[in-house]
């Protein structure tokens, strides 16, 4: 192979034989290596994944799969390779090799995602892998295996390193940053698709190809950055992620859903057979935890989900560090057992004042997850100067929007009730002075 240009996939973009049409009208090129690959059952499997978990409760024709997104991602990671085609540095980094090695993470990047993954990693519970750890013993054990080194001529490891590991190597931090990072083909496949399917605009108004277009090798040269004429495209990109966290991913219904599930997953965590749940595909992973939730707290919330009536806890109450700082502080990055705690306690005190039992699980808080979001942190190339500077440095809007906005507001603490205690509750005058006292 002597150039990234000659790799089979690169050449099959350009061309209209063997193409796979993937919402919005775009063509996935299918090479025999590649289809061999999509057609395994480790990969077959993400067809029947959603990739927006819960998300369709609120936003019904969002239940697109990790499998659309996938090769969405696959064919990013061959429009990022014909725009670095022509960097010197990158190909002078990079070999054509190294760039067959980033195609396929790109195509098995969620290999190892289960049904609601995010959802449940973000309980940081013992004993729960990560999902990365689970890609990597699929690429070692699986059928994938033996197609990696007899079609592509690729050891599985070199694989796992880059979607799971720290790479050290120039070539690899490119690779790597490429995969994950702020203008990542991961992010820029899932804006758009999520807001298409979703049926909102949020993720889909910043200009792709121009952004595409920009992107270039940062000042060390081992990392993603774009050009000055990438720049007002990136703010875009930082306003859509903002937008979509907030109307969707961060949706009030939506992270009602969300808590009432952790919940109930934290009520069977000890009688779960975690290894074998999370081979599952949506419906056994379901099935399987309506079974095992027999207990009444574990069955009202888990039947709200995903029983014939959709039951979702009714918003009692939401706080930003700018409209209440001293509450959101009190909430926000704890771990889970603290929040099952005010729970707890917060069931007691209202009990008292209502002069009816309310159960733990009926009282539910919302609250950023411990560990925090990727940041929009990319360096702005200006050629004429041959200058580099941070997009934060150069771009106040997204300085704001990818870290102080984005962290404080979007992700608001929230206090879930059961909709039966919904209008006695909302009725209480010092609900902010019970919550600081928790």
């Amino acid at each position: 192979m002597h150039s990234i240009h000659s790799i089979p996939e690169i050449k099959a973009l350009a061309g209209r034989r063997s193409l796979v049409r993937i919402p919005p009208e775009l063509d996935v090129p299918m090479t025999a290596r590649v289809r061999n690959l999509v057609d395994t059952a480790p990969f077959r499997r993400l067809r029947n994944i959603a990739q927006l978990g819960l998300v369709p409760l609120v936003y019904p024709a969002a239940n697109h799969t990790r499998f659309e997104h996938s090769l969405g991602v696959y064919r990013l990671a061959l429009v990022y390779l014909q725009q670095f085609a022509s960097d010197e540095r990158f190909v002078a980094t990079v070999s054509p090799e190294q760039a067959e090695t980033f195609i396929i993470a790109a195509l098995l990047h969620d290999l190892g995602h289960w049904p609601l993954c995010h959802t449940v990693e973000d309980l940081g519970f013992d004993g729960i892998p990560s999902h990365e750890e689970l890609s990597s013993e699929l690429l070692h054990q699986s059928e994938i295996a033996s197609i990696l080194r007899s079609d592509w001529n690729v050891e599985p490891e070199s694989i796992a390193t880059l979607l799971c590991g720290k790479p050290e190597a120039p070539a690899q931090r490119i690779l790597s940053s490429l995969l994950s990072g702020p203008v990542d083909i991961d992010k820029m496949d899932y804006l758009q698709r999520d807001s298409l399917h979703a049926g909102v605009p949020y993720g889909r108004h910043f200009d792709q190809s121009r952004l595409v277009g920009s992107l270039c090798l940062n000042e060390a040269g081992d990392g993603l950055a774009i050009t000055d004429k990438g720049k007002t495209a990136a703010e875009l990109m930082v306003f859509a992620r903002y937008v979509m966290f907030s109307e969707v991913y961060w949706h009030h219904a939506a992270r009602s859903a969300t808590v009432m599930f952790q919940r109930a997953f934290h009520l069977l965590y000890n009688e779960l057979d975690l290894l074998a749940l999370f081979q599952m595909t949506d419906a056994p992973f379901a099935e399987t935890l309506l079974e095992k939730g027999t207990q009444p707290a574990t069955a009202a919330l888990l039947d709200g989900l995903f029983g014939p009536r959709r039951t979702l806890y009714k918003r009692l109450a939401e706080y930003s560090v700018m409209e209440a700082p001293e509450i959101y502080s009190h909430f926000t990055r704890r771990p889970y057992h603290f929040l099952i705690e005010c729970s707890e306690r917060m069931a007691e005190l209202l009990s008292a004042r209502l002069g009816q039992p309310v159960a733990p699980h009926e009282v539910l808080f919302d609250a950023q997850p411990t560990t925090p979001e990727v940041q929009f942190d990319v360096e702005v190339h200006y050629p004429k100067q041959n200058t580099y500077r941070r997009l934060g440095e150069v771009s106040p809007v997204t300085l704001a929007l990818a870290t102080e906005q984005f962290d404080s507001y979007v992700k608001r603490v929230r206090i879930f009730v059961h909709p039966r205690l919904a209008e006695a509750v909302g009725e209480l005058k010092d609900l902010d002075q019970m919550l600081l006292e928790l």
